[in-house]
Order: structure tokens, then C-alpha cells, then sequence
């Protein structure tokens, strides 16, 4: 996907929110989107769902496919949670009977089951975003754009959101967010991206994971470095070519099917996040030789 000298104003002689932004978005990447109030990030992530249109410029090879989670969501609708999530999934074009059961599934997943058939104006700001953020995993979205979807989630709705995103990114969903907190993701993201007075620009001194294919990474100094023996199976997705931390990826020993993984402790967590959320087994996970 790839927006071309994108410009947005509001009106025939509105100020320009958003001007000359060229973006490309490879399928399989995770994008940040940062930037202070009021500088046009929700803007840019509206043109990069679809929701509005560019008045100048031009976005092409949006997947058909696209998900999309607003900074505010409309949740006095005249439906149940359940109703709300089946209309939503069969305009992304699942079957009734499918649509209901992701909808089930996705609001277990993030711990709403109990309010599947509540009116959608009784339930709480908190269940409301969860239902806002089901909607948009109920069909496998090939885009995802989420902006500030976290936002009054609890906790464990928050890491299943984590672990969803990695999950759409695993399988070469393409994710563009927008979050308050800064430690959102950390070292995950391919690219981040500031929007300031109008314009987009890669924001200086982010972690930018490396493109191409993931190889050996010089180890620099004696910064803690962590090994995972990891194996995928029948059911496993294949991994991104970009994982967070660019960990070393060797093949096991004595052809065992394994592979290694040897990253830095800093971003061992993200990269453990990536597999269990593909579905890989990890077999051992050491610290500077040592199992833990």
C-alpha cells in the first residue's frame, strides 16, 4: 500500500491538516504514528483506512480487507454487542453463523463474553472499547488501523491486544497505530513516523527494525543477550521477516527442526511475543548460557 503526495483540508479553502505525505506501507509491517494533539495523526490514519479520501494525492493497493478501530467510538447504538458484531462482520463479508461465532470468540478473547447480548448504550465506556476493538479482528483484516484503540482497555484486554496485533503481523497483516504510551509495542514497530506542522516524516532516534531478511546482528559490547530454541508446527504462521530486536537466526543443532534465536535482553520479550502469538513452541529460553 502506498500513499502518493497525500494532501487533506477541510473545506475549498480550509487550512491543509496534512500535506505532500508519501508513505509506503509493505504488507507484513508494523507502523507507529507519533506526533503531539491536534497535528493531524487521526487524520492520517482515517486516509490510511479508507474513511476519508485525500483531497489531493492519491492512496492505492489498499487491501480489501481493512480494519479499522477510531480515537472515539460511537458506542449508543441502537443494537446488542453481539447484533453490532455480526452486522460489522457481515459487511466484511463473513457468513451470519461465522460472523456470531468470532464475535463470541473475540469478545472472550478480550473479556466481554459476559456482555454479548447487552444494549450497546448500557455498557460501560471500558466495554465499549472492547467491543469497538473486536470488531475490527472478526475477519482477518489484511489492514489494521488502530487509533489509540488501548485507550481504557484493562490490563489483560491491553496485552490481548498486544498479542493480536503481533498475530495480524505474523500472518502479513499490515498494522498502523496511534498510542499514548510510549512503551506501546516498543522495538517492534518497522517504521515510526512523526506527523509535525502538516507534514510526515520518519521521527528521529526510533528503533526501526531492518529490512530484508532477518540475519546475524553484530553483538555490540557485552549487553545481555538472550537465546530461544523455538520450533513452528502444523499450525504455526509463518514469522515476519522483521522481528523485533533483529535477533541472530541460526538453524538447531543436529537438524532437529529447531531454530535459535539470539537477541538482545531488551527486546527478548517483544520477540517471545511474535512467536507464542504465531503459534511456535518455545522449547528452552536462556540467558548468557544459562536456562531460565
Amino acid at each position: 500500500m502506498r500513499l502518493e503526495r497525500v494532501g487533506r483540508r477541510h473545506g475549498l479553502r480550509g487550512a491543509w491538516v496534512l500535506r505532500e505525505v508519501d508513505l509506503d506501507l509493505p504488507a507484513g509491517t508494523l507502523v507507529r504514528v507519533v506526533g503531539t494533539n491536534g497535528t493531524g495523526k487521526s487524520t492520517l490514519l482515517r486516509l490510511v483506512a479508507g474513511v476519508d479520501a485525500p483531497t489531493a494525492g492519491r492512496v492505492t493497493g489498499r487491501p480489501p480487507r481493512t480494519a479499522y478501530v477510531p480515537e472515539r467510538f460511537p458506542a449508543a447504538l441502537p443494537f446488542t454487542a453481539v447484533e453490532y458484531l455480526v452486522r460489522l462482520g457481515r459487511v466484511q463479508g463473513l457468513a451470519p453463523g461465522a460472523a456470531r461465532a468470532r464475535a463470541g470468540e473475540w469478545l472472550e478473547r478480550f473479556g466481554a463474553g459476559e456482555h454479548i447480548r447487552t444494549a450497546m448504550a448500557e455498557l460501560s465506556k471500558g466495554t465499549s472499547q472492547k467491543v469497538a476493538v473486536a470488531q475490527a479482528f472478526l475477519a482477518d483484516p489484511s489492514l489494521l488501523v488502530l487509533d489509540e484503540a488501548w485507550t481504557g482497555l484493562d490490563t489483560g484486554a491491553r496485552a490481548e491486544l498486544d498479542a493480536a496485533v503481533r498475530s495480524r503481523r505474523a500472518a502479513g497483516g499490515t498494522v498502523v497505530f496511534v498510542d499514548h504510551d510510549p512503551r506501546r509495542l516498543e522495538g517492534e514497530p518497522s517504521a515510526v513516523y512523526e506527523v509535525r506542522e502538516g507534514r510526515v516524516r520518519e521521527a528521529e532516534g526510533a528503533f526501526r527494525a531492518p529490512a530484508g531478511p532477518v540475519g546475524p546482528v553484530p553483538d555490540a559490547g557485552a549487553r545481555p543477550r538472550v537465546r530461544i530454541v523455538a520450533s513452528g508446527g502444523p499450525r504455526a504462521l509463518p514469522l515476519p521477516e522483521r522481528l523485533p530486536g533483529r535477533p541472530a537466526v541460526a538453524p538447531g543443532p543436529d537438524g532437529d527442526g529447531t531454530t535459535v534465536l539470539t537477541v538482545g535482553a531488551a527486546h527478548s520479550d517483544a520477540l517471545l511475543g511474535v512467536l507464542l502469538a504465531a503459534s511456535w513452541h518455545i522449547h528452552h529460553l536462556g540467558r548468557e548460557g544459562v536456562r531460565v
